[in-house]
């Protein structure tokens, strides 16, 4: 008797993937712990191993199909079996098992929510579609997120197929809207489209579409203020040359690699400031672990320094540089960038000279760095040159107050002028 090779959860809350490519085809005979497939997931492309050795019979899910984790995706033959013995039986299993081809459109992974319906709720919603009230089509994960957020399906312009209201169509909804049994139905507007005006529709890879819904859910939901600091930092390049030229080739500390080392010591002198809001408490981090915030052409990645704040700058250094190439390649593992404690997003290369980044839940902070300039400072009653760095830190106001903020400003600020403490 056949047996199949499920979609396995690469990651905590992952509830679908997407199949990069098959490295094995029809027939070929696999090893336990051999790969065989690439993965998709909403934060890099994962290698797939073998859980079971066997003959392939059948691929069920093909290249660039999105499937739900724990469907099957591919079936193993049995004892005396062969591919043609397997029938139609795969493609009913398929179906059954929630596994959607992936379409070149901004609404393929809600086209693979619609392929996991259940059949019984399905038939549900189409036999009612003969009613004097004609239901506005939708999916049943859809129906569910609306009774949760007390919204109403109808009135509501779907994104799916054929208008079909769909998960993400109840998520802006709710955005809108906070949720509410009294609550009007919100009428979600239309995809913008340019008119007489020609473009190019880029279709919305997975990890798009979750980048989108956290940084909306964060700015509609985190009450964000902003500190905002300027920090000389002339003593700190000087520094930097001296141990880059000491170091003789073996590391080359970055502006970036002090900012993480000061940004940590001062979350353990402000360690309120090392926290999440997690509704009925606040949670305080016993470890300082930086996010750092990388861009890759999917989107932006943030990995993790670990306890940034007992590493060495060139331990922070190597590990920056090894995970930023990591995560453009798409090879970081979820380990590697789920957590974090605090963020860090530094523009300074692009010549930005201060911005104010989005926070990343369940965090409280983010600091973003600006570019180093020379300005005029005052200085003894004089104006003088200095090269001088904006930082500005966006905070969670739930759980962080307005003091704790410029207290951990102003241990930061102190670290990154007075940079012989950072090296302490």
């Amino acid at each position: 008797m056949s047996h199949s090779i499920e979609m396995p959860a690469l990651s905590a809350g992952m509830e679908q993937g997407t199949i990069a490519r098959w490295l094995k085809a029809v027939g070929d005979t696999i090893a336990v712990g051999e790969v065989i497939a690439e993965i998709e997931t909403d934060k890099a492309t994962m290698e797939l191993e073998a859980e079971q050795a066997g003959t392939i019979g059948r691929i069920l899910a093909g290249d660039g199909a999105t499937v739900a984790v724990g469907a099957p995706i591919v079936l193993l033959l049995g004892d005396g079996e062969q591919a043609a013995d397997l029938g139609d039986d795969a493609a009913a299993e398929t179906r059954q098992a929630s596994v959607a081809a992936a379409q070149p459109t901004p609404v393929a992974a809600e086209r693979a929510a619609l392929a996991a319906e259940p059949a019984a709720e399905v038939a549900a919603e189409s036999a009612g579609a003969g009613a004097s009230h004609r239901r506005t089509p939708s999916s049943p994960l859809a129906r569910r997120l609306a009774r949760e957020q007390g919204l109403e399906i109808d009135g509501l312009n779907g994104s799916g197929p054929r208008g079909r209201v769909v998960r993400i169509d109840i998520e802006a909804a709710a955005a809108v809207q906070p949720a509410s049994s009294a609550a009007p139905a919100v009428v979600k507007p239309a995809p913008v489209r340019p008119v007489n005006q020609p473009f190019v529709e880029i279709p919305l890879t997975t990890m798009r579409k979750v980048i989108a819904r956290r940084l909306a859910e964060s700015k509609a939901t985190v009450p964000h203020f902003y500190l905002e600091v300027d920090c000389e930092i002339d003593a700190l390049l000087d520094l930097r040359e001296r141990l880059n030229a000491e170091g003789e080739g073996q590391y080359r500390l970055s502006v970036n690699d002090f900012v993480i080392k000061a940004a940590a010591l001062a979350l353990r002198q402000v360690p309120d400031a090392n926290s999440a809001w997690a509704e009925d408490a606040i949670l305080q981090f016993e470890d300082v672990d930086i996010s750092v915030a990388v861009a890759t052409d999917g989107g932006l990645l943030t990995p993790i320094v670990r306890q940034a704040d007992t590493a060495a700058l060139s331990g922070i250094s190597a590990r920056v540089k090894t995970m930023a190439e990591r995560a453009r390649a798409g090879q970081l593992q979820p380990a590697e960038y789920q957590g974090g404690s605090f963020t860090i997003s530094n523009l300074g290369m692009f010549g930005v000279r201060a911005f104010a980044a989005i926070i990343n839940p369940p965090q409280s902070c983010i600091l973003a760095v600006g570019a180093a300039e020379s300005r005029p400072v005052v200085k003894g009653g004089a104006c003088v040159p200095a090269t001088v760095m904006s930082c500005t830190l966006s905070v969670d106001h739930r759980a962080v107050d307005g003091a704790v903020g410029a207290r951990f400003l102003s241990a930061f600020k102190a670290l990154i002028e007075q940079p012989l403490r950072v090296l302490l």
